[in-house]
Protein backbone atom coordinates (compact mmCIF):
# COMPACT_ATOMS: atom_id res chain seq x y z
CA UNK A 1 0.00 0.00 0.00
CA UNK A 2 1.20 3.52 -0.78
CA UNK A 3 1.02 5.78 2.28
CA UNK A 4 1.53 9.52 2.02
CA UNK A 5 2.52 11.05 5.38
CA UNK A 6 1.73 14.77 5.58
CA UNK A 7 2.93 17.25 8.22
CA UNK A 8 3.06 21.02 8.57
CA UNK A 9 6.57 22.44 7.96
CA UNK A 10 7.71 22.30 11.58
CA UNK A 11 9.92 19.69 13.24
CA UNK A 12 7.56 19.33 16.19
CA UNK A 13 4.78 18.36 13.79
CA UNK A 14 6.62 15.81 11.66
CA UNK A 15 8.74 14.09 14.32
CA UNK A 16 5.79 12.39 16.11
CA UNK A 17 4.69 10.80 12.82
CA UNK A 18 8.05 9.21 12.06
CA UNK A 19 7.91 6.08 14.26
CA UNK A 20 4.73 4.90 12.53
CA UNK A 21 5.98 6.00 9.10
CA UNK A 22 9.15 3.96 9.60
CA UNK A 23 7.18 0.99 10.95
CA UNK A 24 4.94 1.07 7.87
CA UNK A 25 8.01 1.05 5.63
CA UNK A 26 9.51 -1.83 7.58
CA UNK A 27 6.23 -3.72 7.17
CA UNK A 28 6.48 -3.51 3.39
CA UNK A 29 4.44 -0.41 2.58
CA UNK A 30 5.65 2.35 0.27
CA UNK A 31 5.90 5.54 2.34
CA UNK A 32 6.59 9.12 1.30
CA UNK A 33 6.72 12.06 3.72
CA UNK A 34 5.37 15.39 2.45
CA UNK A 35 6.28 18.53 4.42
CA UNK A 36 8.56 21.54 4.11
CA UNK A 37 10.95 23.94 5.82
CA UNK A 38 13.06 22.58 8.66
CA UNK A 39 10.87 19.47 8.74
CA UNK A 40 12.57 18.27 5.56
CA UNK A 41 15.37 17.11 7.85
CA UNK A 42 13.45 13.86 8.38
CA UNK A 43 14.92 12.78 5.08
CA UNK A 44 17.85 11.66 7.23
CA UNK A 45 15.61 8.76 8.30
CA UNK A 46 15.96 7.16 4.89
CA UNK A 47 12.36 7.77 3.91
CA UNK A 48 11.76 9.77 0.72
CA UNK A 49 10.66 13.31 1.54
CA UNK A 50 8.85 15.74 -0.75
CA UNK A 51 8.83 19.51 -0.26
CA UNK A 52 5.20 20.62 -0.64
CA UNK A 53 5.43 24.04 1.04
CA UNK A 54 5.98 27.08 -1.22
CA UNK A 55 9.02 29.16 -0.32
CA UNK A 56 6.90 32.24 0.43
CA UNK A 57 5.01 30.46 3.25
CA UNK A 58 6.42 31.85 6.49
CA UNK A 59 4.76 31.59 9.88
CA UNK A 60 5.92 35.00 11.10
CA UNK A 61 4.16 37.10 8.45
CA UNK A 62 1.08 34.86 8.59
CA UNK A 63 0.84 35.31 12.36
CA UNK A 64 1.36 39.06 12.04
CA UNK A 65 -1.49 39.38 9.54
CA UNK A 66 -3.81 37.50 11.87
CA UNK A 67 -2.79 39.66 14.81
CA UNK A 68 -3.49 42.86 12.88
CA UNK A 69 -6.82 41.64 11.53
CA UNK A 70 -7.98 39.94 14.75
CA UNK A 71 -6.30 41.60 17.76
CA UNK A 72 -8.63 40.05 20.35
CA UNK A 73 -8.05 36.60 18.90
CA UNK A 74 -4.29 37.22 19.10
CA UNK A 75 -4.57 38.46 22.68
CA UNK A 76 -6.44 35.34 23.78
CA UNK A 77 -3.91 33.17 21.97
CA UNK A 78 -0.95 34.74 23.77
CA UNK A 79 -2.77 34.34 27.08
CA UNK A 80 -3.23 30.65 26.38
CA UNK A 81 -7.02 30.89 26.23
CA UNK A 82 -7.49 31.18 22.48
CA UNK A 83 -8.66 27.63 21.93
CA UNK A 84 -8.59 27.16 18.15
CA UNK A 85 -9.38 30.62 16.81
CA UNK A 86 -5.78 31.63 16.08
CA UNK A 87 -4.28 28.25 15.27
CA UNK A 88 -7.06 27.36 12.83
CA UNK A 89 -6.51 30.59 10.92
CA UNK A 90 -2.75 30.12 10.80
CA UNK A 91 -2.71 26.50 9.73
CA UNK A 92 -5.69 26.98 7.45
CA UNK A 93 -3.57 29.47 5.53
CA UNK A 94 -0.61 27.08 5.48
CA UNK A 95 -2.91 24.23 4.45
CA UNK A 96 -4.26 26.15 1.48
CA UNK A 97 -0.70 26.88 0.36
CA UNK A 98 0.21 23.18 0.64
CA UNK A 99 -2.85 21.89 -1.21
CA UNK A 100 -1.68 22.58 -4.78
CA UNK A 101 1.75 20.95 -4.39
CA UNK A 102 0.19 18.03 -2.51
CA UNK A 103 -2.38 17.44 -5.24
CA UNK A 104 0.39 17.47 -7.83
CA UNK A 105 2.33 14.93 -5.77
CA UNK A 106 -0.76 12.76 -5.32
CA UNK A 107 -1.48 12.84 -9.07
CA UNK A 108 2.08 11.70 -9.75
CA UNK A 109 2.54 9.14 -6.97
CA UNK A 110 -1.08 7.98 -6.49
CA UNK A 111 -1.20 7.18 -2.74
CA UNK A 112 -3.77 4.72 -1.43
CA UNK A 113 -4.16 6.49 1.91
CA UNK A 114 -2.93 9.67 3.58
CA UNK A 115 -1.71 9.78 7.16
CA UNK A 116 -1.58 13.35 8.45
CA UNK A 117 -1.22 15.26 11.68
CA UNK A 118 -4.20 17.40 12.76
CA UNK A 119 -2.79 20.72 11.56
CA UNK A 120 -1.80 19.41 8.12
CA UNK A 121 -5.39 19.16 6.92
CA UNK A 122 -4.36 19.60 3.29
CA UNK A 123 -3.73 15.86 3.49
CA UNK A 124 -7.50 15.40 3.56
CA UNK A 125 -8.02 17.48 0.41
CA UNK A 126 -6.56 14.99 -2.07
CA UNK A 127 -9.61 12.82 -2.79
CA UNK A 128 -7.86 9.95 -1.03
CA UNK A 129 -8.95 8.27 2.23
CA UNK A 130 -7.13 9.76 5.21
CA UNK A 131 -6.22 8.91 8.79
CA UNK A 132 -5.39 11.52 11.42
CA UNK A 133 -2.39 10.87 13.68
CA UNK A 134 -2.81 12.71 17.00
CA UNK A 135 0.38 14.43 18.13
CA UNK A 136 -0.69 16.24 21.29
CA UNK A 137 -2.90 16.15 24.36
CA UNK A 138 -5.73 17.62 22.33
CA UNK A 139 -8.49 16.06 20.26
CA UNK A 140 -6.99 15.64 16.80
CA UNK A 141 -10.38 15.35 15.17
CA UNK A 142 -11.47 18.67 16.68
CA UNK A 143 -8.27 20.30 15.46
CA UNK A 144 -8.71 18.81 12.01
CA UNK A 145 -12.29 20.07 11.73
CA UNK A 146 -11.36 23.58 12.94
CA UNK A 147 -8.50 23.97 10.46
CA UNK A 148 -10.46 22.41 7.60
CA UNK A 149 -13.31 24.86 8.15
CA UNK A 150 -10.87 27.76 7.53
CA UNK A 151 -9.48 26.36 4.30
CA UNK A 152 -10.59 27.27 0.81
CA UNK A 153 -9.85 23.76 -0.37
CA UNK A 154 -12.55 21.15 0.09
CA UNK A 155 -11.47 18.61 2.69
CA UNK A 156 -13.03 15.25 3.48
CA UNK A 157 -13.57 13.75 6.90
CA UNK A 158 -10.86 11.31 8.00
CA UNK A 159 -11.72 7.63 8.28
CA UNK A 160 -10.31 7.36 11.79
CA UNK A 161 -7.82 8.86 14.22
CA UNK A 162 -4.83 7.35 16.00
CA UNK A 163 -4.85 8.48 19.64
CA UNK A 164 -1.43 8.97 21.25
CA UNK A 165 -2.54 10.65 24.48
CA UNK A 166 -2.60 8.27 27.46
CA UNK A 167 -6.15 8.13 28.77
CA UNK A 168 -5.23 9.21 32.28
CA UNK A 169 -3.99 12.47 30.78
CA UNK A 170 -6.74 13.12 28.25
CA UNK A 171 -9.38 10.81 26.81
CA UNK A 172 -11.30 11.41 23.58
CA UNK A 173 -14.08 9.42 21.92
CA UNK A 174 -13.36 7.01 19.10
CA UNK A 175 -10.21 6.14 17.27
CA UNK A 176 -7.42 3.64 17.74
CA UNK A 177 -4.84 3.96 20.54
CA UNK A 178 -1.23 4.28 19.44
CA UNK A 179 1.79 4.31 21.70
CA UNK A 180 3.72 7.57 21.55
CA UNK A 181 7.33 6.82 20.69
CA UNK A 182 9.64 9.79 21.03
CA UNK A 183 11.60 10.67 17.90
CA UNK A 184 13.98 13.55 17.25
CA UNK A 185 16.19 12.28 14.47
CA UNK A 186 19.82 11.32 14.63
CA UNK A 187 22.58 13.21 16.37
CA UNK A 188 25.59 12.77 18.57
CA UNK A 189 25.15 12.60 22.34
CA UNK A 190 28.21 13.63 24.35
CA UNK A 191 29.52 10.78 26.49
CA UNK A 192 28.97 12.74 29.71
CA UNK A 193 25.29 13.14 28.80
CA UNK A 194 24.79 9.47 28.01
CA UNK A 195 25.53 8.34 31.54
CA UNK A 196 24.38 9.28 35.05
CA UNK A 197 25.67 12.59 36.38
CA UNK A 198 26.38 11.44 39.94
CA UNK A 199 23.74 13.87 41.20
CA UNK A 200 20.29 14.83 39.93
CA UNK A 201 20.24 16.13 36.37
CA UNK A 202 17.66 18.56 34.97
CA UNK A 203 17.41 19.01 31.22
CA UNK A 204 16.22 22.45 30.05
CA UNK A 205 14.85 22.67 26.53
CA UNK A 206 13.04 25.22 24.39
CA UNK A 207 10.85 25.16 21.31
CA UNK A 208 12.25 24.36 17.88
CA UNK A 209 9.71 26.83 16.44
CA UNK A 210 10.56 30.54 16.40
CA UNK A 211 8.54 32.86 18.57
CA UNK A 212 8.70 35.65 21.14
CA UNK A 213 10.17 34.97 24.56
CA UNK A 214 11.77 31.68 23.53
CA UNK A 215 14.66 32.05 25.98
CA UNK A 216 12.90 33.49 29.03
CA UNK A 217 12.20 30.20 30.78
CA UNK A 218 15.76 29.02 30.26
CA UNK A 219 17.11 32.31 31.64
CA UNK A 220 14.91 31.99 34.72
CA UNK A 221 16.19 28.47 35.37
CA UNK A 222 19.80 29.61 35.03
CA UNK A 223 19.19 32.39 37.56
CA UNK A 224 17.91 29.89 40.15
CA UNK A 225 20.23 27.00 39.28
CA UNK A 226 23.20 27.84 41.51
CA UNK A 227 20.99 27.41 44.57
CA UNK A 228 19.88 23.89 43.58
CA UNK A 229 21.89 20.73 44.25
CA UNK A 230 21.63 19.42 40.70
CA UNK A 231 23.32 19.50 37.32
CA UNK A 232 21.47 21.57 34.70
CA UNK A 233 21.89 20.97 30.97
CA UNK A 234 20.69 23.68 28.58
CA UNK A 235 19.77 22.41 25.12
CA UNK A 236 20.44 24.97 22.37
CA UNK A 237 20.73 27.90 24.80
CA UNK A 238 20.27 31.47 23.67
CA UNK A 239 23.19 32.46 25.91
CA UNK A 240 26.11 30.18 26.82
CA UNK A 241 28.45 32.49 28.74
CA UNK A 242 28.55 33.54 32.40
CA UNK A 243 26.73 30.41 33.60
CA UNK A 244 26.91 28.94 37.13
CA UNK A 245 29.31 26.02 37.63
CA UNK A 246 26.48 23.50 37.79
CA UNK A 247 25.04 24.54 34.41
CA UNK A 248 26.28 22.92 31.20
CA UNK A 249 25.25 23.50 27.61
CA UNK A 250 24.79 21.31 24.58
CA UNK A 251 23.69 21.88 20.99
CA UNK A 252 21.12 19.82 19.13
CA UNK A 253 20.81 16.37 20.72
CA UNK A 254 18.20 13.62 20.32
CA UNK A 255 16.38 14.26 23.58
CA UNK A 256 14.76 10.78 23.78
CA UNK A 257 18.24 9.27 24.12
CA UNK A 258 19.15 11.74 26.88
CA UNK A 259 16.01 11.56 29.03
CA UNK A 260 16.84 8.15 30.63
CA UNK A 261 19.79 9.89 32.32
CA UNK A 262 17.73 12.83 33.62
CA UNK A 263 15.71 13.28 36.80
CA UNK A 264 13.61 16.17 35.51
CA UNK A 265 13.05 18.33 32.46
CA UNK A 266 11.98 21.96 32.07
CA UNK A 267 10.44 22.88 28.73
CA UNK A 268 8.09 25.10 26.74
CA UNK A 269 5.07 22.79 26.78
CA UNK A 270 5.35 21.39 23.27
CA UNK A 271 3.53 18.13 22.70
CA UNK A 272 6.55 16.11 21.57
CA UNK A 273 8.64 17.04 24.58
CA UNK A 274 5.72 16.58 26.97
CA UNK A 275 4.81 13.10 25.70
CA UNK A 276 8.47 12.14 25.34
CA UNK A 277 9.13 12.96 28.99
CA UNK A 278 6.03 10.99 30.01
CA UNK A 279 7.15 8.01 27.94
CA UNK A 280 10.47 8.13 29.81
CA UNK A 281 8.81 8.55 33.21
CA UNK A 282 10.61 11.85 33.88
CA UNK A 283 8.84 14.57 35.94
CA UNK A 284 8.57 17.86 34.08
CA UNK A 285 8.14 21.56 34.63
CA UNK A 286 6.05 23.04 31.84
CA UNK A 287 5.73 26.68 30.82
CA UNK A 288 2.11 27.53 29.88
CA UNK A 289 1.76 29.59 26.73
CA UNK A 290 0.17 30.04 23.31
CA UNK A 291 -1.34 27.27 21.24
CA UNK A 292 -1.70 23.96 23.03
CA UNK A 293 0.93 24.74 25.66
CA UNK A 294 -1.49 25.90 28.35
CA UNK A 295 -3.65 22.84 27.70
CA UNK A 296 -0.58 20.66 28.15
CA UNK A 297 0.45 22.46 31.33
CA UNK A 298 -2.99 21.94 32.86
CA UNK A 299 -3.08 18.28 31.81
CA UNK A 300 0.30 17.44 33.33
CA UNK A 301 -0.46 19.13 36.65
CA UNK A 302 -3.93 17.59 36.81
CA UNK A 303 -2.35 14.15 36.38
CA UNK A 304 0.27 14.96 39.03
CA UNK A 305 3.18 14.01 36.77
CA UNK A 306 4.61 17.50 36.53
CA UNK A 307 4.50 21.15 37.47
CA UNK A 308 3.57 24.28 35.53
CA UNK A 309 4.65 27.87 35.90
CA UNK A 310 5.92 30.86 33.96
CA UNK A 311 9.48 32.23 34.10
CA UNK A 312 8.72 34.77 36.85
CA UNK A 313 7.70 32.01 39.28
CA UNK A 314 10.76 29.78 38.81
CA UNK A 315 12.57 29.42 42.15
CA UNK A 316 15.25 27.12 43.58
CA UNK A 317 12.52 25.55 45.73
CA UNK A 318 10.38 24.74 42.71
CA UNK A 319 13.30 23.19 40.82
CA UNK A 320 14.25 21.16 43.89
CA UNK A 321 10.69 19.90 44.15
CA UNK A 322 10.83 18.79 40.52
CA UNK A 323 13.55 16.26 41.31
CA UNK A 324 12.67 15.36 44.91
CA UNK A 325 8.87 15.14 45.03
CA UNK A 326 8.05 11.42 45.25
CA UNK A 327 4.46 12.09 44.17
CA UNK A 328 5.64 13.56 40.88
CA UNK A 329 8.00 10.64 40.36
CA UNK A 330 5.30 8.08 41.09
CA UNK A 331 2.74 9.68 38.75
CA UNK A 332 5.29 10.06 35.94
CA UNK A 333 6.19 6.36 36.30
CA UNK A 334 2.50 5.40 36.18
CA UNK A 335 1.97 7.30 32.93
CA UNK A 336 5.17 5.80 31.51
CA UNK A 337 3.79 2.31 32.15
CA UNK A 338 0.42 3.32 30.70
CA UNK A 339 2.06 4.51 27.48
CA UNK A 340 4.18 1.34 27.27
CA UNK A 341 1.00 -0.76 27.38
CA UNK A 342 -0.52 0.98 24.32
CA UNK A 343 -0.17 -0.63 20.85
CA UNK A 344 3.25 0.14 19.38
CA UNK A 345 3.75 1.63 15.91
CA UNK A 346 4.90 -1.81 14.75
CA UNK A 347 1.59 -3.28 15.97
CA UNK A 348 -0.40 -0.69 14.03
CA UNK A 349 1.76 -1.26 10.94
CA UNK A 350 0.97 -4.99 11.02
CA UNK A 351 -2.77 -4.15 11.23
CA UNK A 352 -2.57 -1.45 8.57
CA UNK A 353 -4.36 -3.32 5.80
CA UNK A 354 -7.38 -3.76 8.07
CA UNK A 355 -7.18 -0.25 9.55
CA UNK A 356 -6.64 1.80 6.41
CA UNK A 357 -9.76 2.53 4.33
CA UNK A 358 -9.90 1.70 0.64
CA UNK A 359 -10.40 4.27 -2.11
Amino acid sequence: MRVLVVAAPLLGHVFPLMPLALALRDNGHDVVVATGGDALRVGDSGLPVEDVVPANVRFGPIALRIMVAHPLVAKREMEGSGRLEFVSRMFGTVGDAMTGPLRALAARWKPDVVLHEPLAVAGSALGVPSIVHDVSVFDGLELTRAVGARMKAEVRSPATVLRTSPRSLAEFPGGQPLRFVAYSGDGEVPQWLAEPAGRPRILVSRSTAPGPGAGRMMAAVVKAAEHVDAEFVLVRPVRAEGLPDNVKTVGWVPIPRVLPFCDGIVHHGGAGTLLGALAAGVPQLVEPGPGDRTTHAKAITRRGAGLATGPKAVTPELLTRLIEDSGLQRAAAEVRDEIAAMPAPSDIARQWDDLAPRK
